[in-house]
């Protein structure tokens, strides 16, 4: 799962994908609900889910951690009660040290809002990163009886207009 062309923008109610760019050194977006698309340009505060992660006692948890978290516990969607109270309990059960002083309950909503606009999307897909990361590693296998690549042939020397070659 790419979190880095999923943005979140704010005013902007939703997830939104990177489908180009503009002339105008902008981007244009992809509403994840609706499927409406519109610039979006450098004055809006416009944040990629890749660089968004979660306060916890020792150390910052990303996103997509989360949200593979979520997605294994749950599966395709998540409904959590509305009172704080509740928000709080089941967010302690994915991610047990998160810092509850730094994490509102907003924060939670929006993890849980944005993880079923992912799942709705069908963008939900946890693939394993180390197994695609070794295979662009490797370099293709020459096969045997394969021809081997030409050596690339030099250029003649550029001529003068005299005729003699240039050194």
């Amino acid at each position: 799962m790419d979190l880095t062309k999923i943005l979140s923008i704010s005013g902007k109610a939703g997830l939104f994908e990177v489908i180009g760019q503009t002339k105008n050194s902008g981007i244009i977006v992809e509403s994840l609900i609706d499927g409406k698309r519109f610039p979006a340009y450098a004055a809006h505060k416009i944040t990629s889910l890749k660089d968004i992660s979660i306060y916890t006692e020792t150390d910052d948890v990303p996103l997509k951690d989360i949200f593979k978290i979520i997605f294994d516990k749950e599966g395709d969607s998540v409904t959590v009660g509305s009172s704080s109270n509740e928000l709080r309990e089941y967010f302690k059960e994915i991610l047990p040290d998160f810092d509850e002083e730094r994490v509102y309950n907003s924060d939670i909503k929006k993890v849980f809002k944005w993880y079923n606009d992912l799942t709705d999307a069908g963008m939900m897909v946890f693939e394993d990163e180390k197994e695609e990361e070794i295979a662009a590693k490797e370099p293709e296998e020459v096969k045997e009886g394969s021809p081997k690549p030409k050596a690339k042939k030099k250029k003649p020397a550029a001529k003068k207009a005299d005729g003699k070659a240039k050194e």
